[in-house]
């Protein structure tokens, strides 16, 4: 049976609850309340749930540290379970994918996200999985502006359909591994139904 840890990126508090940058809390908040589980209790300087999958024991981690610090209860967690950097899959949202698509990735740079700039720092590697919640471009320019934007209402309706989307990639990456979940499921846009 392997052990994961599976990090939601995202900012605490109910300001920042529907912003496009809050997509990894929004992911694991939406796998919780599909697979009746909760994130509830405090450790790691956030809120984890434990989830059982297929053998598996996922260890749910929504970093209460804000966005820029989220490495520091990534580490926490990793250290405390034993875990090689490869047992860590980030959840995270990403401005180069448009609104729709979610695909995994292992390794490669932070790409300008504070979140996983910080794991990075902290852990001193980069070769983790990432499961990449796209939310687009900002079409006037204003990066911090969109990401820190609510997720407007026309989106806000194909939002369960493409957080639902990325928990069957996540489950078919548990059971048959990266790169048959990648090959599979990286060029589908969950708004075409």
């Amino acid at each position: 049976m392997s052990t994961f840890i599976i990090a939601g990126l995202g900012n605490p508090g109910p300001t920042y609850q529907w912003t496009r940058h809050n997509a990894g809390f929004l992911f694991l908040d939406r796998l919780a309340s599909s697979e009746n589980t909760e994130i509830t209790r405090k450790s790691f300087s956030g809120l984890t749930g434990e989830w059982s999958y297929a053998g598996h024991r996922l260890i749910l981690l929504k970093p209460l540290t804000f966005m820029n610090l989220s490495g520091k209860a990534v580490m926490q967690a990793l250290q405390f379970y034993k875990l090689p950097i490869s047992q860590l899959i980030v959840i995270h949202d990403e401005l180069d994918l448009p609104y729709g698509t979610v695909r995994f990735k292992q390794g490669g740079g932070h790409g300008g996200h504070n979140g996983l700039r910080s794991i990075t720092e902290q852990l001193g590697k980069n070769d983790f999985i990432r499961l990449r919640i796209g939310i687009g471009k900002s079409p006037h320019g204003d990066t911090t502006g969109h990401v820190l934007g609510n997720i407007p209402p026309v989106q806000m309706e194909h939002l369960s359909r493409i957080l639902d989307g990325g928990i069957n990639m996540l489950k078919m990456m548990l059971d048959e591994g990266i790169s048959k979940a990648m090959s599979l499921n990286n060029n589908k846009n969950f708004l075409e139904g």
